[in-house]
């Protein structure tokens, strides 16, 4: 996740809320049984803590 760390807050609040969205997708797909991966919804969720963690560094 090299990549996060070079990126501007800007560009980090707008990949967290793709994220979250993509995790939304995620959770109503599963609830419908439309989900094929089922793992997604984990990597969803480590990526949005990799952001958030890199957004809490940066902001201190």
């Amino acid at each position: 996740m090299a990549e996060i760390k070079d990126t501007n807050e800007k560009e980090l609040n707008r990949m967290l809320t793709e994220k979250r969205a993509g995790l939304q997708k995620f959770r109503f797909g599963v609830s419908g049984s439309k989900t094929k991966n089922v793992r997604e919804g984990r990597v969803l969720r480590k990526d949005i803590a990799r952001i958030l963690t890199q957004l809490n560094t940066k902001t201190k």
